[in-house]
């Protein structure tokens, strides 16, 4: 078969585009709740988790004729996760809010359960009944987990793409094969 694209599969079962829902899901609702109507930071959390969303499904969608494109996309998404990030830690920080430790019992509980369980319903239910400082604390654990996730996309496609490089490569060799060389 001498087929050049590379048609991606669907990104709304992969568990990084499903957490990325959560977290739009769950900074709705806290950010509701939680901070000051007119806030600058309500707009600007809100874009970070729009952003990293839709930059996973972009990035998925434009994967099929650009793996540079499909990169770039990916850190961005990468880049928006990290921003919301430091929203939700300036939260704590500037409420005087205990930020969980990697180790504390808490952030292993919130790890352990995000590992298999990725229905936006359920946490924004299970978040709409604790503090905002539970809540900014297991929003902070599925970021880290996301950006590592993340991570580990970006180094699979670069290593994707340093196997079978890209499109132009991959419309050469079809073509070579197509013809016989």
């Amino acid at each position: 078969m001498n087929a050049f694209l590379k048609i991606t599969g669907d990104y709304a079962n992969w568990s990084v585009y499903q957490k990325s829902v959560i977290l739009c899901d769950v900074t709705e609702m806290f950010i509701y709740r939680a901070l000051p109507h007119g806030s600058r930071t309500i707009d600007q959390m809100r874009q970070a988790a729009r952003s990293c969303k839709q930059n996973i499904v972009e990035g998925v969608s434009d994967g099929t004729v650009s793996a540079e494109m499909c990169i770039k996309l990916i850190s961005v998404a990468r880049g928006s996760v990290r921003e919301l990030g430091e929203d939700y830690a300036d939260f704590l920080r500037q409420h005087k809010c205990e930020i969980w430790a990697k180790e504390d019992a808490r952030t292993v509980a919130v790890r352990n359960y995000a590992r298999s369980h990725v229905d936006p319903r359920d946490y924004v239910g299970k978040c709409e009944i604790r503090s905002d400082e539970t809540v900014a604390n297991i929003m902070l654990t599925i970021i880290h987990q996301m950006d590592a996730m993340l991570a580990k996309v970006l180094k699979t496609l670069e290593q994707d793409f340093i196997a079978n490089g890209g499109i132009r490569e991959a419309m050469t060799r079809a073509r070579r094969n197509t013809r016989g060389y």
